[in-house]
């Protein structure tokens, strides 16, 4: 998530497409909470996003510590999530835009099928800052979108709506992958998504559960899973309209989506609901060094991956 004041200006270059090709594999599965019975999503088992998480800390130590835009870490990064997806079946393509003298990329995988007029978008923004590896912010959010992608393809999904997932650059820099995509989409292929839902920061180890308020619908998909679990939540006030949600809802498109907290402090009544630690942040390591793989909650890194495929399948149909 970037800083409340952050933003510098964007120079947008041509569309381009690159081919990236890497390795890695994800792990085993793992016991999820029970979701509510209507539910059609499987689980997402926490070991595979976890293992994400884990390949996105060996990019970052390997590249200086951080998977920043325009750095190596950061083009690491963008080729583990692709080539993951290719070889699921996604289709899949590169955005190159320009921002502060560098060049940064999104990714865009399609799910083949579904109705191409109504599409329904999962994203994260897969940048760190340059300060840490960025594993909660935003390689939670990165691993859980990837790994609900690979569940869609495990399980040969067919939705009424056609899915379309991305993972956006430049967003420490002020939303700038997420809106220069939203700017190069015609005003017919913009009506044409139905729904966008961002994950930004879903481990923060002294987790709250946060629903974005935007769309009616998609915050009532969202609070009724939770509810399914007996997990009380709150409106997401933090973060409005620092993340890559903000660029779509300027455009009209519906939004959503689920954080745990940054750098706020954590109240008494929010303790006495959720657990943890009164007047520490929900997440200590916000934009800081010591966001590694240490830093996360597996309960809340657990219940909001589940909530994201929950989502998906639920709106998709």
């Amino acid at each position: 998530m970037k800083l409340l004041l952050s933003g510098r200006a964007l120079t947008a270059s041509a569309v381009a497409v690159a081919t990236l090709v890497t390795g890695g594999s994800a792990a085993g599965a793992a016991t999820a909470p029970t979701r509510p019975a209507a539910a059609a999503a499987p689980d997402i088992p926490i070991a595979n996003v976890k293992a994400h998480l884990s390949q996105l800390q060996s990019i970052a130590t390997a590249n200086g510590g951080n998977r920043a835009h325009g750095r190596a870490g950061y083009q690491a990064s963008l080729t583990y999530v692709k080539a993951k997806l290719d070889a699921a079946g996604f289709t899949t393509r590169i955005q190159q835009f320009t921002a502060s003298g560098r060049t940064g990329y999104n990714l865009i995988a399609d799910w083949p099928g579904g109705d191409t007029q109504q599409v329904v978008m999962a994203g994260s923004h897969l940048d760190s800052v340059t300060s840490g590896p960025g594993i909660n912010d935003n390689g939670s959010g990165s691993s859980a979108v990837l790994e609900t992608a690979l569940a869609v393809a495990r399980s040969g999904y067919q939705p009424t709506k056609h899915l379309r997932f991305a993972w956006w650059g430049a967003e420490e820099l002020g939303l700038v992958g997420s809106r220069y995509y939203v700017n190069s989409l015609a005003s017919a292929e913009r009506a044409k998504i139905s729904g966008y839902l961002n994950f930004d920061m879903i481990g923060s180890p002294n987790p709250g559960y946060f629903v974005y308020d935007d769309d009616p619908t998609i915050e009532k998909t969202f609070k009724d899973y939770f509810a399914g679990l007996g997990v009380s939540t709150e409106i997401e006030t933090e973060g409005d309209g620092r993340s890559d949600h903000a660029p779509f809802k300027n455009a009209g498109v519906p939004v959503g989506g689920l954080f745990s907290g940054a750098d706020y402090r954590k109240t008494s009544a929010q303790a006495a609901k959720w657990g943890g630690t009164v007047g520490q942040p929900f997440d200590r390591c916000y934009h800081s060094s010591c966001d590694t793989t240490a830093n996360i909650n597996d309960t809340a890194l657990d219940r909001n991956s589940d909530a994201i495929a929950y989502a998906v399948w639920a709106l998709s149909q």
